[in-house]
């Protein structure tokens, strides 16, 4: 969702993994098991994470102890920018949803990238940029929509966002649990298996644990209440 035409990003951020030699000492390629920790709130906020490989949840825990889920993210997208945005300490937590990789470049060693190769300037202005929206677009939707309106925007916006067209349907693969749909939504896991089996008696879509597959985007469109 963040890498952008015409910019070779991975090879910026990741020159390791392609075998550039002349830059391993500087920018470390790194593999986290599934529940292993990227980071946590407090600690030092020096690093920005590129995902190779996995997905990773971006959380908080709010003053009652109830984790806020911010993102899940997949390959080929970015974490931990606010390094760049004078973040001092961590206040979220980087959870690997699965085994996954990412390079991990340090802020003085991406800075010194960004000097060198302007068009990563536009690459994080855009994943500041893209990031606000969506911040705004799921307070648009927590305030304006019931839980079941939220839930069918976020499909939405998931199809939208990572789906792939097949013909007149729409598949996003590694679909994400009902609990951070939930998590995602401020809804809750029963909210959302309730809703996902209506959409799919309804002949809309179909889900399991590997797929979500959409059956028409326009019909599933109409279920958002206004």
């Amino acid at each position: 969702m963040w890498i952008l035409e015409n910019i070779d990003v991975t090879h910026l951020l990741c020159p390791n993994k392609l075998g550039d030699n002349a830059r391993m000492s500087k920018i470390d390629h790194r593999k986290w098991r599934k529940g292993e920790t990227f980071y946590l709130p407090d600690e030092l906020s020096d690093r920005i994470f590129f995902i190779t490989e996995g997905r990773v949840k971006i959380s908080s825990m709010n003053e009652e102890g109830k984790e806020v889920t911010k993102a899940i993210l997949g390959k080929g997208e970015v974490f931990g920018e606010l390094a760049l945005a004078g973040e001092s300490k961590r206040r979220d937590t980087a959870l690997a949803l699965e085994n996954s990789e990412a390079c991990v470049v340090t802020l003085d060693e991406l800075k010194e990238l960004m000097r060198d190769r302007s068009e990563l300037n536009l690459f994080f202005m855009r994943i500041f940029s893209t990031r606000q929206l969506e911040m705004e677009r799921r307070l648009e939707s927590l305030v304006f929509r019931d839980s079941r309106s939220r839930i069918v925007e976020f499909l939405i916006h998931l199809v939208e966002t990572k789906g792939q067209r097949v013909g007149y349907e729409w598949v996003v693969r590694n679909f994400i649990t009902h609990q951070e749909i939930a998590n995602l939504t401020a809804t809750s896991r029963q909210t959302v298996t309730t809703t996902l089996n209506d959409l799919r008696a309804q002949k809309l879509l179909t889900f399991n644990r590997a797929r979500l597959l959409v059956r028409d985007l326009d019909k599933l469109q109409l279920e958002i209440r206004h």
